[in-house]
């Protein structure tokens, strides 16, 4: 069985987050992808974050008509700082079958300020999705990674083709996943949300109510 593992934020989860899971899914023949929300992310200091039940339970809301799709609370419910390579080791006992960590390009350029990051990256399969204004041929300044035809990064860059798969040393597999350009962001929604804006058109259908429910983001509940 492959497993897709999408964690984040998701501050909030919305349209932008499932087409992502959608398309990695039937382009690379997962079985299950499931949702991973942060509960105290390392990479997002400073940002405020909606508390991470709410965000749970946004999650849980968002996927829950969709098929093979699911939410794991490994790092919502902990009360210690979620780093990868933990949350990585704990879910390996728990799932039968090949763990993929999705994530996007622009985070993993971040890549050698994660804890253990060469030792992940040796450990784990990778598939590094594409982000608008964002290029491939940017991971070629990551020394742990092997080797990477430029002319490769470059097809994947122009829409020449759509992915590639890169072994490494120890087995493990580095996926790189171009996908059509998704432009809507949860920062985006937060401060359309804050002006009293409609966000319908960027959330799953129940997101909205709850978010003006529970008073989250500066949204009120209309009169």
């Amino acid at each position: 069985m492959r497993i897709g593992l999408l964690g984040g934020t998701f501050n909030p989860i919305h349209l932008g987050h499932l087409h992502i899971a959608k398309q990695a899914r039937a382009r690379l023949g997962f079985d299950q992808i499931f949702f991973i929300p942060t509960g105290d992310p390392p990479h997002k200091s400073g940002e405020t974050l909606a508390p991470a039940h709410h965000r749970l339970a946004m999650a849980k809301l968002a996927i829950q008509d969709i098929p093979h799709f699911q939410v794991s609370d490994i790092e919502a419910t902990s009360s210690e700082t979620s780093y990868t390579i933990d949350t990585l080791n704990s879910l390996r006992s728990q799932l039968e079958g090949e763990l993929y960590f999705l994530l996007g390009l622009d985070a993993f350029l971040d890549f050698p300020t994660w804890k253990l990051g060469n030792e992940l990256l040796s450990a784990t399969n990778f598939v590094v999705i594409s982000r608008p204004e964002v290029r491939f041929s940017q991971i070629t300044s990551l020394a742990m990674l092997p080797t990477i035809s430029e002319n490769d990064l470059a097809a994947l860059d122009n829409g020449i083709r759509d992915h590639l798969e890169i072994p490494t040393s120890h087995g493990s597999t580095l996926t790189l996943l171009a996908l059509p350009p998704c432009h809507i962001s949860a920062s985006a929604i937060r401060d359309r949300l804050q002006k009293g804006g409609s966000v319908a058109d960027w959330l799953p259908s129940p997101i909205e109510s709850y978010i003006i429910q529970h008073h989250l983001y500066g949204a009120n509940k209309g009169d």
